[in-house]
């Protein structure tokens, strides 16, 4: 890799976050994030350049990615950026995954959930207010997790309008036995407002194929809501499997 490339893949690591760069091997450019977990090293390719990326859940991540930006993905499990709007994109969608996927969203959260408890006043610690604060804390976290996982757009229709999206939860919030669970992505879908409602109240699921299922509601209705029976998930995980169930 010479040296004009080098400095155009820093600078893309550090606006699309990774903002340090690792010691290594003249040959690589390794970046990190003190933000999230996830690393990247770039090398030279004759396709462009090559990605790797890792993080202590890496095959969760890489599998995300490639479902997100699978005309990048190599057989090998690595991705090829052709020009720098690939790698930026690239970068981007890693740096979204690293802060939603499991265990970095509830460290987040309880960061910010510390700094609004200090101040809270302590003769209200324990308290209704301070499980508000709680409930208030973790559902942004929520939301914010569920937007980078998607892409900022509606698993089902793409929508990316923020206004219109509901991060929804499949197991209820009151219902999740912690934190670590209730702030998993894997718990629910974002989903456009209309969709949030009709899944909600468990008119809609999703097999587990991404397919959608109708429960006490028609093909009728549904398409005066602007939606049909032939909707389907934009991509569905196996984590996401134990959470989709038929509409009672």
């Amino acid at each position: 890799m010479n040296t004009l490339q080098r400095t155009l893949v820093e600078k893309a690591g550090h606006d699309y976050g990774f903002e340090y760069v690792l010691p290594g091997e003249r040959v690589d450019v390794s970046m990190a994030s003190a933000r999230h977990p996830v690393q990247v090293s770039v090398s030279s390719d004759v396709g462009g350049l090559r990605l790797r990326f890792s993080s202590p859940r890496s095959g969760l991540l890489n599998g995300a990615l490639k479902r997100s930006i699978s005309e990048c993905c190599d057989a090998d499990g690595s991705f090829i950026a052709a020009d720098q709007a690939a790698l930026a994109n690239l970068l981007r969608r890693a740096a979204e995954l690293g802060h939603a996927l499991p265990n970095q969203a509830v460290q987040d959260f309880d960061a910010e959930l510390q700094t609004e408890l200090d101040s809270v006043p302590a003769e209200l610690r324990g308290t209704e207010v301070e499980r508000l604060v709680r409930q208030r804390v973790g559902q942004d976290a929520f939301r914010r997790a569920m937007m980078d996982y998607w892409g900022g757009a509606c698993a089902v229709t793409g929508v990316a309008i923020p206004e219109v999206l509901r991060a929804s939860h499949a197991k209820p919030w009151a219902d999740c036995a912690s934190d670590a669970e209730r702030l998993d992505v894997f718990n629910g879908f974002l989903l456009s407002a209309n969709l949030d409602a009709l899944f909600d109240r468990f008119l809609i699921s999703f097999a587990d194929d991404g397919g959608l299922i109708l429960g006490r509601i028609g093909a009728a209705e549904l398409e005066r809501l602007g939606c049909c029976r032939n909707m389907r998930l934009r991509w569905i995980a196996d984590d996401h499997l134990p959470l989709t169930f038929p509409p009672n």
